[in-house]
């Protein structure tokens, strides 16, 4: 569980900034909308490839 210490005359906006950001940095929304539905073994290999090939693309072109 995030918990984000909130010291006495702490702007509130502030401290909502500082938890949405440690929220994002644990990925959990992207697990969960990865989770929504099955998805098969071979499908998730395919997707691995496909964005290994595109980023291996990339790294030959700023060679």
């Amino acid at each position: 569980m995030l918990s984000i210490p909130v010291k006495e005359g702490d702007n509130i906006e502030r401290a909502l900034k500082r938890f949405k950001k440690k929220f994002d940095r644990t990925k959990r929304m992207r697990e969960l909308r990865t989770r929504r539905e099955f998805a098969k073994p071979s499908v998730i290999n395919r997707e691995q490839r496909k964005k290994a090939v595109y980023k291996n693309g990339l790294n030959l072109k700023n060679d």
